[in-house]
């Protein structure tokens, strides 16, 4: 059956989140007088860094709330017991640094471009759809992506395969017909695969290994693998 839709990942797949991520967190830290209280700037940024991954598991494993596992993240962070609206204040005061930083990778525009004529595009993201419209929108490229679900409001976040099946029916298609692009091995590729669909890994920064995994290590490489490979069912050529 032929791929007729991509759905991408956002962070770290077609938006450079670790460097917009580490950039506005250094621009917080100094502005919030922060620094002095860690041994060095890069411990502080490691910190908050363990701090999104503990939290973001909570969040996707359904224990906490996307709003309360930002509260908490902030929380342990200050190591200090803030009320609700002071922790949204502090985190709030943390996405204009983030956002200042934002950026798609290079890549990013012209694989989109070269796939607009062939294939469908939609986004799955575990994020919430607040954030990630707004952000897709800044970076320009919102009016390429027909739909965007994310986890928030879904109640179900990536790799479960009802995230993956709400987006195959939004596309209405069946996940034998998508392919999903995303720079995580587990969440990304293997749930997809695990949901019926084509799950790619983005593999930017070469860790290489898991051999079960269809793997590319930029976008660029993806037309190429959507046309020449016949386990996708693809078109001879671009045109």
């Amino acid at each position: 059956m032929p791929i007729r839709a991509v759905l991408w990942d956002i962070d770290d797949t077609i938006f450079d989140y670790a460097t917009a991520d580490r950039a506005g967190m250094l621009h917080h830290l100094r502005a919030e007088g922060l620094v002095d209280g860690y041994e060095s700037v890069d411990q502080a940024l490691t910190r908050w860094k363990e701090l999104t991954t503990l939290h973001w598991r909570r969040f996707e494993a359904g224990g906490v709330g996307f709003e309360e596992q930002r509260r908490d993240r902030v929380r342990d962070f200050l190591g200090a017991d803030l009320s609700d609206a002071e922790a949204d204040a502090w985190f709030e005061r943390y996405m204009r640094h983030y956002e200042a930083a934002w950026e798609l990778f290079p890549d990013t525009l012209p694989v989109l471009e070269l796939l607009a004529s062939r294939y469908r595009h939609a986004v799955l993201s575990n994020s919430s759809v607040h954030n990630q419209d707004r952000k897709l929108r800044v970076l320009g490229v919102r009016d390429r992506f027909e739909a965007l679900l994310c986890a928030a409001e879904l109640g179900v976040a990536k790799p479960a395969p009802a995230a993956f099946h709400a987006a195959c029916d939004a596309l209405r298609l069946c996940p034998a017909e998508v392919a999903y692009v995303g720079d995580h091995p587990d969440i990304d590729a293997r749930g997809a695969v695990e949901a019926g669909l084509t799950g790619i890994w983005l593999d930017r920064t070469g860790i290489g290994g898991r051999p079960e995994l269809t793997r590319i290590t930029g976008l660029d490489q993806l037309p190429p693998l959507l046309r020449g490979d016949t386990r996708f069912g693809a078109p001879d050529s671009f045109g």
